[in-house]
């Protein structure tokens, strides 16, 4: 039976390193503890969500969406690297942040700016998933086609990038 190839886009730069963190075992006096350098996955200064996103985007892609929309808060890693995907494979961004709009942009805030797209703030976190609810509505009735991207990516498409993270570690090789 052939299997059925899983939508991916490779923009990642894996397998990232595993480095050894010897002096925090020494110090615990006890187990080797190693560490999975995601930090150094390359999509707007790295981080663990680039491999959801290689298979989220991927998805978004393949359903003919337009914009991708998520949401998190105001200093999220997963927003800003949901920016830059989008802004790389040309799509529109929808971001959902918790928090109140600050007078200056700074760290992930600011470079969620840099990559464009349209930020909606949410003042009361325990308003924020009908917020994000709206805002995927709104743009659907707009004729955007957006794709909805969990918190975080969080959902069974997002957990792929794990299920390949671990047979990094297995094969640690080579990335596919």
């Amino acid at each position: 039976m052939a299997t059925k190839e899983i939508p991916r886009l490779n923009f990642a730069h894996l397998p990232t390193p595993i480095e050894a963190l010897s002096r925090l075992s020494e110090a615990l006096d006890g187990p080797r503890l190693l560490i999975k350098r995601d930090d150094q996955t390359g999509l707007a200064f790295g981080g663990n969500k680039t491999r959801k996103l290689e298979f989220l985007v991927a998805e978004a892609r393949d359903a003919g969406a337009e914009t991708l929309i998520t949401g998190g808060a105001l200093q999220s890693n997963h927003c800003r690297q949901t920016a830059a995907a989008a802004a790389r494979f040309g799509f529109k961004c929808i971001l959902v942040l918790s928090g109140d709009k600050p007078q200056q942009a700074s760290a992930n805030l600011l470079l969620d700016q840099f990559f464009g797209p349209e930020i909606v703030y949410v003042s009361d976190r325990k308003d924020r998933d009908r917020i994000l609810q709206e805002t995927f509505d709104r743009a659907t009735n707009d004729g955007s086609k957006p794709y909805l991207i969990p918190y975080g990516g969080s959902n069974a498409t997002g957990a792929l990038g794990y299920a390949f993270a671990i047979k990094e570690l297995i094969r640690p090789e080579g990335r596919r």
